[in-house]
């Protein structure tokens, strides 16, 4: 099967209310990432330096050495960063990202976590790239990583992050069957929720933008006003969406030895005040807006359209289009993947193979469809879906006047056309109907023809929308 595994579509134009606790227009997750100690060093086993996120701007790793600079700017972060981070923020709901070897060298830290309350969530065994490992190492490390974030904290990590990830992280993490959430993702305002082979693993997008980081990164910030001024502006705009009943989620990440500095500090201190002297602004952990998203929106499984082999699919679409199996068995062998798993997305690939069909292959569906209000509704043999359809507007009750009106024009449609008149019964009623078909009988062949197309294509959609999300 020709399958697309990213998902387009996420949850369009309609994002689920949150339903944040105490009606909240917002939830703010601050993320403490800890890495000093983590970080790649030959001391730690590794072929060389740190050369990632650290005030040495495009530094590069020293194989084989020690970067004598480079491993002060971390320890920074442990020794003073993380304190004055840990005094501004004690009395608030923290996430901390534990690389968990780190979390073993700092043990009064891990301390102070716990007494704050914090929840500890996990960041691998080691703060390093992932990319190219291969799967087998990967899972191996994020073993040992639980193994020893569970030694160090007292209990296991409900969260997982690895950051540096590959493209295999996610599925692995969610395989351990341990975690209320995997972060690895930047995919969305909302967590949602993923399938892997049956299980259902929530996921809570994560941010590279509200991030401490982009002080290290070539185009990011320079000074604390200007992270103080996007946090402000990400808080605002998603504040206004919570008001008009689009609650979403910010989250902001943080690292000790960046945001720890005095000069930066400060920018992070600014915006805690500005979000709190906000009404319903909900400050919480990560877990705890993974098991508020769990318990107010639970997975859902369904048989996804995208998943299926070509019998069940033309099973379950093929009469979306009256009698017509050959339009899904033409959906099937495109390119289906979670964006088709919607009432929008499957139809547009099985419209797709309707508009590309020849005008022959068009006209047969046309001509599939059965009269309005006329001689197989009467001997009640219509389809169940065309049943239901002329039902919605009353066309199962006519009067006689009513009945002899439909035949009158039916007949004259068909002689003129060569095919029945179709139309999407649910976007109308009796009047509406009789209106349009008044009217669309002076149309031209032609233009007749593509109105009826379309009509098709209307009622196939709806057809759908009784059927997937």
């Amino acid at each position: 099967m020709n399958r697309y595994p990213r998902d387009m579509h996420g949850y369009g134009a309609n994002p689920p209310d949150p339903k944040w606790p105490g009606g909240a227009k917002i939830a703010i997750s601050l993320v403490l990432n800890y890495e000093e100690g983590g970080e790649n060093n030959i001391l730690h086993g590794d072929a060389a330096s740190e050369a990632f996120l650290s005030e040495i701007v495009g530094a590069a790793a020293w194989p084989g050495q020690r970067h004598w600079n480079m491993e002060s700017i971390y320890e920074y972060g442990a020794r003073a960063g993380f304190w004055r981070l840990h005094r501004m923020m004690k009395d608030l709901p923290v996430t901390i990202y534990g690389v968990a070897t780190a979390l073993a060298r700092s043990p009064a830290q891990v301390a102070a976590m716990k007494d704050a309350g914090w929840e500890i969530a996990s960041h691998g065994l080691k703060w390093i790239e992932y990319k190219d490992a291969p799967e087998e190492s990967e899972r191996a490390d994020m073993a040992e990583a639980i193994r020893l974030h569970t030694e160090v904290v007292g209990q296991a990590p409900v969260g997982w992050y690895t950051g540096r990830c590959s493209e295999n992280t996610v599925r692995l993490a969610a395989e351990t069957g341990g975690f209320a959430y995997v972060a690895d993702t930047y995919a969305d305002d909302l967590p949602y929720w993923m399938d892997f082979d049956g299980r259902q693993q929530l996921i809570l997008p994560y941010t590279l933008d509200a991030n401490d980081m982009r002080f290290a990164t070539p185009q990011g910030f320079n000074a604390g006003a200007q992270f103080f001024d996007y946090l402000k502006a990400s808080f605002d705009a998603l504040y206004r969406e919570g008001e008009a009943g689009a609650a979403k989620m910010l989250s902001i990440g943080l690292h000790c030895r960046l945001i720890g500095r005095p000069g930066r500090a400060e920018a992070l201190r600014q915006f805690i005040e500005y979000a709190q002297s906000h009404e319903g602004v909900w400050f919480a952990t990560r877990a705890q807006i993974a098991k508020h998203w769990s318990d107010t929106h639970p997975a859902q499984s369904y048989t996804r359209p995208s998943e299926m082999e070509h019998e069940t699919f033309v099973g379950a679409y093929g009469g979306i289009f009256e009698h017509s199996p050959w339009i899904a068995e033409g959906a099937h062998g495109l390119e289906l993947g979670p964006a088709h798993d919607t009432a929008v997305g499957l139809h547009n690939v099985l419209t797709r193979v309707f508009r590309t069909a020849t005008e022959g292959q068009r006209l047969g569906v046309l001509t599939a469809h059965p009269d309005l209000a006329g001689k197989l509704a009467q001997a009640k043999r219509l389809t169940l879906e065309s049943t239901s359809e002329q039902a919605s507007a009353g066309l199962d009750a006519l009067t006689d006047e009513e009945r002899a009106t439909f035949t009158s024009l039916n007949a004259t449609y068909v002689e003129k056309f060569g095919f029945p008149f179709i139309i999407a019964v649910r976007d109308h009623d009796k009047p509406s109907i009789l209106k349009a078909f008044r009217s669309r009988i002076e149309n031209s062949r032609e233009v007749e023809f593509a109105e009826a197309c379309h009509q098709v294509e209307r009622i196939a959609y709806h057809r759908l929308s009784d059927l997937l999300p």
